[in-house]
């Protein structure tokens, strides 16, 4: 399966080096100027927009415009920069990955790594099946609701409610695997809804073995084959961690918001965690917020860091996976302890990074670990 990307660029040496990698990647490439760019972008789909900030003013717009599809896939944005000190800017403008000018094409290839993972992802998540089923449905708090499941993927649905609902909202379902005895009932968040009752679920804290039966029902079921899983990341280091986040070294790292699932393994001890992307430094690491949905789930990961503790010096395998491009803010558990309980230097250096600069927050990573080596001493 090809992917498509466009590159809004002046720059004739840039695009020479990162046509053939995205091309190895399975990205096509379609080359224009600022102004027609807005046409483009209206009229046709594309899963990539890349776009050279030499003009900060067009290329934001055209990063705005990108946001503003209506075909239900995000497009994964990357910006070429050649000041390093707008950074925090291009991100705040909306993009999703940067790439330094002059382009070096071993780092480049990297992030395009990670960006086309995201867009495999993107296009997993939207690509869904249309279904007409009954289903019942239950917003927290609420009475239960009779409606019309519309269409399904592994990561969620479209459904049509017996009344309007309210986005953002948690919401229940129960209903039957179309041509199938199998019953599933699940957890999810309102991602949109419309005044005449029909929304979009996508759904949360799915068990592995809900998941795998959902995906091998829309394989079954998809009238064309449905795009490849991404691989996972796994040239990466961790180098610090903590009960409630972790920070990766890595020249491949996901966009901030971005959610995704780190599997850590030592020796036969094994934990995978849900998290979204608090900080992103290009080319170099990212630091990730666990989900910790659950005691279960902090409880493991307590376990782990334990595990890690008892023997100094051993690194444990690392890979992470992306899940979704924009986790936003729904890692908030109800029993989870309050803030001002939570002793956790490292989560909070993780959500109050945009005060830093990339050499700042990493000072500051280094001055956690040497009080912690203090402290242990």
């Amino acid at each position: 399966m090809t992917f498509q990307a466009l590159l809004v660029s002046k720059d004739e040496e840039a695009a020479a080096v990162l046509t053939p990698l995205l091309a190895r990647c399975g990205v096509a490439v379609a080359s224009c100027g600022y102004p027609e760019s807005m046409c483009r972008l209206t009229e046709e789909k594309f899963d990539s927009v890349i776009v050279d900030f030499d003009d900060p003013h067009s290329a934001s717009l055209v990063l705005q415009n990108a946001s503003q599809t209506t075909s239900g896939v995000k497009a994964v944005t990357v910006a070429l920069l050649s000041d390093k000190t707008k950074v925090r800017n291009v991100f705040g403008a909306g993009a999703n990955f940067i790439l330094y000018k002059p382009i070096d094409a071993e780092q480049a290839e990297a992030s395009l790594r990670a960006a086309t993972a995201l867009i495999k992802r993107e296009r997993r998540r939207s690509f869904r099946v249309p279904v007409q089923v009954p289903i019942q449905l239950q917003v927290q708090d609420g009475p239960p609701l009779e409606g019309i499941l519309l269409d399904l993927s592994e990561d969620g649905m479209d459904v049509l409610a017996a009344q309007p609902l309210c986005p953002g909202a948690t919401i229940s379902v129960h209903f039957n695997l179309p041509d199938s005895d199998t019953e599933i009932q699940a957890c999810g968040e309102l991602a949109w809804a419309s005044p005449n009752g029909q929304a979009g679920v996508r759904f949360i804290d799915l068990s592995e073995s809900l998941r795998a039966t959902l995906k091998t029902w829309v394989a079954a079921n998809a009238p064309e084959i449905p795009p490849p899983d991404p691989e996972p990341v796994s040239q990466c280091t961790l180098t610090d961690l903590s009960l409630g986040g972790c920070y990766v070294e890595t020249e491949s790292p996901f966009p901030e918001r971005s959610g995704i699932t780190l599997c850590l393994n030592a020796e036969d001890v094994e934990v995978q965690a849900e998290g979204t992307v608090r900080v992103m430094h290009p080319g170099f690491g990212m630091g990730i917020e666990f989900a910790a949905r659950t005691t279960d789930e902090r409880a493991q990961v307590a376990r782990f860091i334990g595990f890690l503790t008892s023997r100094p010096g051993m690194l444990p395998a690392l890979q992470i996976t992306p899940r979704i491009l924009a986790a936003g803010d729904q890692y908030n558990p109800p029993d989870s302890p309050p803030k001002e309980e939570l002793d956790d230097p490292l989560l909070e250096l993780l959500r109050s990074h945009e005060t830093l600069n990339q050499e700042e927050f990493l000072q500051k990573l280094r001055e956690q670990r040497n009080s912690e080596e203090v402290t242990s001493a």
